[in-house]
C-alpha cells in the first residue's frame, strides 16, 4: 500500500511537471528572438565559439525529438526547434550543443552515461520478463528475481547519471547565452525557465525508477523471509 500511495504521488507529480513544462514552452515559444536567429544557427554560432568544428547541426522529425549524438557527432534538433526564432529554440538548441560541448571537453558523467547505454538497451528488452518471472517463481527460484533487480539498478543508475548531465549541460547553455549577449534580459529569462523545467522531467524520472527498484527489493527480501 504504501508503495502505491508513493507511485501515485510521483505519477501525479510527474504529469504536473509535464504539463508546466508544455505550457512553458508554448509561451516562449510565442517570445520571439531580437537578433532574428533560428535554433539551427544558434546552435552552429555555439559549436563554432567552443572551438568545435567537427560537429552537425540537423534536423531531425518529430516533436521533443532534440538530442545529441555523441557517436556520429551530431546535434539532432526538432523540426520546430531547427526553423523557429523564439526564446524555447534558442534554449533547446543551445542545450544540445551544451552536450557536444561536454563531449568535447571529455565530461566524466557523459562519459559515464555513454558507457551505460549499451547495457540499458539490453536491459529494457528483457528487464520486465525478467521481474515477472522472478515474482511468479519466487517461491521456487527468487534468484531470477534477483537477476532482475541487478538489470533494473542499471537503468536506476543511468537515470541518476543523467542529472548531473542534464543540469551541467543547461547551465553551459545559459552561460554561454548570457556571455555572448545573445538574447534580451526577457528571453534569457525565458530560456532559463524552460531550461529548468525539462531538467525537472528527469528529477521525476530518477524518482520514479528508485521507487521502482525498491518496490522490488521490497518483494525480494519479503520472499526471502518467508
Amino acid at each position: 500500500m504504501g508503495y502505491l500511495i508513493l507511485a501515485g504521488a510521483i505519477m501525479l507529480f510527474s504529469w504536473l511537471v509535464s504539463s508546466r513544462l508544455k505550457s512553458k514552452f508554448e509561451h516562449y515559444s510565442k517570445l520571439q528572438l531580437q537578433n532574428g536567429m533560428s535554433g539551427a544557427e544558434i546552435a552552429e554560432k555555439m559549436l563554432a565559439d567552443n572551438g568545435i568544428r567537427d560537429v552537425r547541426v540537423i534536423s531531425t522529425p518529430g516533436r521533443l525529438t532534440d538530442h545529441y549524438n555523441p557517436s556520429d557527432k551530431t546535434v539532432n534538433l526538432s523540426e520546430a526547434v531547427y526553423n523557429q526564432r523564439n526564446a524555447a529554440a534558442a534554449a533547446v538548441a543551445a542545450h544540445e550543443c551544451g552536450h557536444a560541448v561536454q563531449h568535447a571537453v571529455g565530461y566524466q558523467w557523459l562519459t559515464m552515461r555513454s558507457k551505460l547505454v549499451p547495457v540499458v538497451n539490453v536491459a529494457s528488452t528483457y528487464m520486465q520478463w525478467i521481474l515477472l518471472g522472478g515474482i511468479l517463481m519466487m517461491k521456487t527460484f527468487p534468484q531470477l528475481l534477483l537477476v532482475g533487480i541487478i538489470i533494473f539498478a542499471a537503468t536506476t543508475l543511468f537515470s541518476i547519471v543523467t542529472l548531473p548531465v542534464e543540469y551541467d549541460a543547461s547551465n553551459r547553455a545559459l552561460a554561454w547565452l548570457e556571455n555572448k549577449r545573445m538574447l534580451t534580459q526577457q528571453e534569457q529569462a525565458g530560456a532559463k525557465d524552460s531550461l529548468k523545467w525539462a531538467a525537472r522531467t528527469y528529477v521525476v524520472a530518477a524518482l520514479g525508477s528508485i521507487a521502482t527498484l525498491l518496490y522490488y527489493v521490497s518483494i525480494y527480501m519479503g520472499g526471502r523471509r518467508n
